[in-house]
């Protein structure tokens, strides 16, 4: 089988001229050639905030660019004819297409109501600080500029479990509503502030059935208009699992395709939490290793004080690595975003081997790291940062040797501080595979690996062009191999 890689197709900032489409129309058969098999887009359909919205403030799911609303009838990423261009085009070039889904909230409502609710303790959700009171708010979806093309449905209160916001008292809180389906929130998971089913804006109910088959509609008719073959799920931890069950099992039953789904469950230390959402969901979804993408960030801030030969623990990839989606960072993760959790440039190629150069894992690539990105953006200290973000340029000799090297039976040397290596043995129904890969967070190292007697007297090199010096595997199938301070290098035989 084939090894597979995935590309995160924008980052937050990408620039809101519309041009993101017509940039994978134009580049789709190279992507593939490049070593991509997958493009992950971003939310596809009208934010609140309109052409400026990355896509994850919703208000009209089934407006991919059509209908004027929010001020625009493009998208932050162009009009819904390029989207389904761009799509065609990509499915065209080989690549699969992974759209993002964004369930867990509506933003912009189109009129206010009065309506009865509670505020809530924002560090213990399940505590009530007020008794039923009347607020007004913007939980009125009637979609005038969509004028009901593709559904009729519209939203009221009884669609939502909580507001952040009384239009009445110009209050913001956390406002539980008190609505025909429960005076409390749903029943996630998650017991981070008590319960985390709140995150944000109106936050969709999928206790009300009517809901619940609106958005079987709506799957359904995405996937006619766009013929995608896969999702992103935005959130998942504040949504009830129960519902992602019952709502892939009937769109994978209606369009007969496997979709191919990873859900953003994200708690990095949290391996357990991970685990048990895998458990409850019977494995319908891969999840991002958001745990190794936390111990990625943590080694490349500690530098050498990080000790390497513990990288993969507590993670997705090494429990259930046929579910996990390893990655290095995310449009969330980059600085200045939400969940801020970057990896230092100098770790980036280490980490992209330990994503892209092992066996295990489906592999994410962050859009910044192959196209760069500048951006100007408040911090969390209340001033304005300028951020570049430089690619990483041994991304393209990785996936090539992901293509052709990466085939056979791994074995781990994970037994030092700072340098640690791998290896994968080989398939001899792929001539020419078998790789070693070894790195250093610290000085220079070496480490002496076994490839296997099927390599006695072939000479590997460097592939990455860190070592000069070549490896002659000795009759027991050994090799030695070096790797320069704070690099990775990655040897194949000739």
């Amino acid at each position: 089988m084939e090894n597979f890689t995935m590309l995160q197709y924008f980052q937050w900032y990408y620039p809101a001229d519309g041009s993101l489409w017509k940039k994978i129309i134009n580049e789709a058969a190279e992507l593939k050639t490049f070593g991509i098999d997958t493009l992950w887009l971003p939310p596809a359909h009208k934010g609140m905030e309109g052409k400026s919205s990355a896509g994850y403030d919703v208000y009209d799911h089934y407006d991919l660019g059509e209908f004027d609303q929010k001020g625009s009838v493009a998208t932050k990423y162009g009009t819904k004819q390029e989207l389904l261009q761009a799509v065609k085009s990509a499915q065209e070039a080989g690549l699969q297409v992974y759209m993002d889904i964004v369930l867990n909230h509506l933003g912009g409502g189109d009129e206010t109501e009065k309506i009865p609710a509670r505020k809530v303790n924002p560090e213990n959700r399940n505590e009530f600080i007020s008794d039923t009171i009347e607020i007004e708010a913007y939980t009125k979806f009637t979609f005038p500029g969509r004028a009901g093309k593709y559904s009729a449905f519209q939203w009221d209160f009884q669609c939502f479990t909580g507001v952040d916001y009384d239009e009445r008292s110009k209050e913001s809180a956390i406002y539980s509503i008190q609505n025909q389906y429960g005076e409390g929130w749903q029943d996630v998971l998650d017991t981070e502030n008590g319960n985390y089913d709140y995150l944000m804006l109106c936050d969709i109910d999928f206790r009300n059935q009517s809901v619940v088959e609106e958005i079987k509609r709506w799957g359904e008719w995405l996937h006619e208009t766009v013929g995608f073959d896969g999702f992103r799920l935005d959130a998942i931890k504040h949504m009830p699992a129960s519902f992602f069950n019952e709502w892939l099992d009937h769109m994978r039953l209606v369009t007969g395709k496997e979709l191919f789904t990873v859900g953003e469950y994200w708690s990095p230390g949290k391996l357990g939490d991970m685990l048990r959402y895998i458990e409850v969901t019977e494995g319908r979804m891969s999840l991002f290793d958001a745990c190794l993408q936390g111990n990625f960030s943590n080694a490349s801030k500690q530098g050498s004080d990080f000790d390497m030969s513990k990288i993969f623990d507590g993670t997705l990839v090494s429990s259930r690595p046929e579910l996990a989606v390893t990655l290095v960072e995310n449009h969330d993760t980059q600085p200045l975003q939400s969940l801020e959790q970057t990896v230092e440039h100098w770790f980036r190629p280490l980490a992209y081997a330990m994503i892209l150069l092992r066996a295990t894992g489906y592999p994410c690539i962050f859009y910044p790291d192959l196209y760069g990105a500048s951006y100007c953006d408040e911090g969390r200290d209340g001033e304005q940062h300028e951020v570049t973000l430089k690619p990483v340029g041994e991304i393209q000799t990785m996936l090539g040797l992901r293509k052709n090297n990466l085939y056979g039976n791994q074995r781990d040397y994970l037994d030092h501080p700072n340098c640690i290596g791998w290896i994968v043995d080989g398939d001899a129904d792929r001539p020419g595979s078998g790789i070693a890969v070894l790195l250093s967070n610290g000085e220079a190292g070496f480490k002496d690996m076994e490839m296997g007697k099927h390599f006695c007297g072939k000479i590997f090199r460097d592939r990455l062009g860190n070592i000069g010096q070549e490896v002659i595997i000795n009759e027991e199938g050994w090799g030695r191999f070096h790797c320069e301070g704070a690099k990775v290098s990655a040897y194949t035989a000739d």
